[in-house]
């Protein structure tokens, strides 16, 4: 009977912990697409709907919407074409009140930029980082040579080192090498990554070191070996280094806004950072700029899911 029990159990538990965590998530989305205020005869003034209360769970324009898609079609049924064209008129109007924050995103901030910029830089740093990170993990893992196990810790103390501690060295070297409000200035600093050195090291063990000797035995080079074995049995600890790569530079948002203040410059979470006023926060507007924001990294994740469920399991092999 428990045993019974125990997987409905487990997904209702599993269920409940999804839903939890996609709250967040759906409520930018609700927000984004929220009508922009409604008349209070309380409060004698228009209030926001994103500030009401008790909050509205779902886009009051989509119910409006709705609303007056009926009203239009019994019009239409009862020959009464001036009240349809008013009711249609009303649809346009909630429509443009709910789309009108991505109306502004798209034709008053360049957020097409930020959206280039972010992906080009998230792509140029992500394959960088996965090609040196194998090497460097194809060196730690299979060849022998003093202070190897000195350099392994080092580099992996330096995970133990918080961002912050290194902001201002990194500052100083940016300016010294004039790289500031540059994109270099978001990409050199990051070529490397510790955790990439651990994992592609901790995968790259699994592999027999009978076929790297049958390489060299056949007069193959260092550099054949790397490409033509290494390389293609690498692969899927590849593709979950650069998945995780990927996220993390284009959701980077400290370093960007340091040392880029050309807006034009801007990644999209940099960017988005510039839509907030010193005084008064459209949260409609910023939500909107945090929806497209999130879309393109919802995609990237659905298709490469699996990947992110090896990448759990990766790295747990023993010498």
């Amino acid at each position: 009977m428990i045993r019974k029990l125990k997987k409905p159990v487990s997904i209702t538990i599993l269920l409940a912990i999804a839903i939890v965590s996609l709250l967040p998530l759906y409520w930018v989305f609700s927000t984004a697409f929220q009508l922009p205020s409604y008349q209070n005869e309380e409060m004698d003034r228009p209030v926001s709907y994103v500030e009401s209360a008790p909050p509205k769970l779902y886009p009051v324009g989509i119910t409006e919407y709705i609303s007056q898609w009926q009203k239009k079609r019994e019009a239409e049924r009862a020959g009464d074409l001036e009240q349809a064209e008013v009711h249609g008129e009303l649809m346009t109007e909630v429509r443009e009140k709910s789309f009108g924050a991505f109306n502004r995103l798209f034709t008053r901030t360049p957020v097409m930029k930020w959206l280039f910029n972010s992906l080009y830089i998230a792509v140029l740093t992500t394959a960088i980082i996965v090609l040196i990170d194998t090497m460097a993990g194809y060196v730690l893992a299979k060849k022998d040579f003093p202070g190897k196990w000195i350099i392994f810790w080092v580099i992996i103390s330096t995970m133990m080192i918080p961002e912050q501690v290194t902001l201002v060295p990194t500052f100083i070297i940016v300016q010294e090498l004039q790289l500031f409000d540059t994109h270099w200035a978001l990409i050199l600093p990051n070529l490397a990554l510790a955790f990439g050195v651990f994992l592609m090291r901790q995968f790259l063990l699994s592999i027999p070191d009978e076929l790297i000797e049958a390489a060299k035995i056949d007069g193959a080079s260092e550099w054949k070996i790397f490409y033509k074995i290494i390389l293609p049995l690498a692969r899927p600890a590849m593709a979950t280094l650069g998945i995780f790569t990927f996220v993390l530079v284009w959701n980077a948002f400290l370093w960007p806004i340091i040392v880029i203040n050309d807006v034009d410059l801007m990644t999209l979470p940099a960017g988005l950072k510039t839509l907030q006023d010193a005084n008064l926060a459209d949260f409609k507007f910023l939500m909107a700029g945090a929806t497209v924001a999130a879309v393109p990294i919802i995609i990237f994740f659905l298709i490469f899911q699996r990947y992110f469920i090896k990448g759990l399991t990766m790295g747990g092999v023993k010498e």
